[in-house]
């Protein structure tokens, strides 16, 4: 493996982050601390997340990884029904690249 994969984040690792963010996110907002999130976790049939709660954790992603990952623009290049169908995996592929994307400039 190059230097350079060794730098570059890894699904393990962001699914991580994203865990720590939605689990934080759920337990000051509902309560829950035993919601189990995997990448084919859906945002709105498994963790009944409302819309209000994507902007938290736009802000929450933002607040992580800076400006390299635009929640936003990648729920605006999406049609309704994949929104709600929206899986953790999904997010976690879109980081991963956008992190790539930034590393490489």
């Amino acid at each position: 493996m190059n230097p350079d994969e060794q730098a570059a984040p890894d699904e393990y690792a962001v699914l991580a982050d994203i865990t720590r963010m939605l689990t934080a996110l759920l337990e000051d907002e509902y309560g829950l601390d035993d919601a189990e999130i995997t990448m084919t976790t859906t945002f709105n049939r498994d963790l009944e997340l409302e819309s209000i709660d994507l902007v938290t954790l736009a802000g929450l992603l933002q607040e992580h990884y800076g400006t390299k990952v635009n929640f936003a623009e990648f729920l605006a290049g999406m049609e309704f029904d994949e929104i709600i169908e929206l899986t953790v995996g999904r997010l976690v592929e879109y980081v991963v690249q956008s992190l790539k994307a930034a590393e490489a400039g």
